[in-house]
């Protein structure tokens, strides 16, 4: 169950990542809720939990109004407060403090800028955020955390703007149809004015209009897929044995003087060799 609950977390996760731009490390905001449920259930440290949760490197949110909301609880919550009271406080842009809910959704707004994983055990939080687009919920059940799959609203929101990308805006269309009238008059005049010029050469010359009876050979353009035959080859020269010559060379080399042009042979002086009889006589004697 653990490896079917991971893959789960993971496609979630890439889901975000690639339609909202989610990037690592994750921000989580986390309200009291959450963070109570984490040091009843000793789910500790809270940010390994989430790590492992969501096979990332985190880092832990909260606001202003979380916290004073901890802090009127009293004591059953006074451990909580000192855990939240750790985490590093999100901006929130609002005058009077409000409860731990409104504030979370002031800062998530309409289409999460911040980027939050949004931890807590309200579920009628989690049913409201569940209708704005890009905001992955996170909670507990005893002690595992889960990470709530996208919703179908977050779901029909992705696949619309992708419907959008493909299509052309009026704005995008109107834009494209001025630089082609512009593209179109260029050639025009650049056309006409090719004509006078030949005119002003050869009044008696007919100029057709290339643009209307241009035909695809003249553009270049072939009306049928040519393929090319191939030539035979002749074999890897370097796979050939080399041929050997079947002259007799010449023991006497050949000297030519390049400036005479005169063929000089150099001749080897024979001398007679001495019996060995002969030589041993002469090495006795003396």
């Amino acid at each position: 169950m653990k490896v079917k609950k991971q893959k789960r977390h993971r496609k979630t996760v890439r889901f975000f990542s690639v339609c909202f731009g989610f990037r690592q490390p994750f921000k989580v905001l986390c309200d009291g809720t959450f963070v109570h449920h984490l040091l009843v259930n000793n789910i500790t440290p809270a940010d390994t939990a989430l790590s492992n949760c969501l096979c990332a490197p985190i880092k832990l949110f909260t606001t202003r109004c979380i916290l004073a909301e901890l802090k009127t609880l009293g004591a059953s919550y006074s451990h909580s407060f000192q855990a939240a009271n750790k985490l590093t406080t999100a901006r929130c842009d609002h005058e009077k403090r409000k409860g731990a809910d409104a504030c979370i959704l002031d800062v998530i707004g309409q289409n999460n800028p911040e980027h939050f994983f949004v931890a807590t055990q309200h579920v009628d939080l989690r049913n409201k955020l569940q209708e704005v687009p890009g905001v992955p919920l996170i909670f507990a059940l005893r002690n595992a955390l889960f990470l709530e799959p996208p919703s179908s609203f977050q779901r029909q929101f992705v696949k619309a703007s992708e419907e959008k990308r493909l299509h052309m805006t009026e704005k995008d269309h109107k834009l494209l149809e001025r630089k082609t009238r512009g593209l179109l008059e260029n050639e025009d005049v650049a056309q006409s004015n090719d004509v006078e010029g030949l005119e002003s050469l050869d009044p008696g010359l007919q100029v057709h209009n290339t643009r209307k009876h241009s035909t695809g050979k003249e553009l270049g353009v072939k009306d049928r897929v040519q393929f090319k035959r191939k030539k035979a080859k002749g074999p890897n020269p370097l796979s050939c044995k080399k041929k050997r010559s079947h002259e007799k060379p010449n023991p006497s080399s050949v000297k030519e003087s390049k400036g005479d042009n005169i063929v000089r042979r150099s001749r080897r002086r024979k001398r007679p060799r001495r019996d060995k009889s002969i030589a041993g006589a002469d090495k006795d004697s003396k």
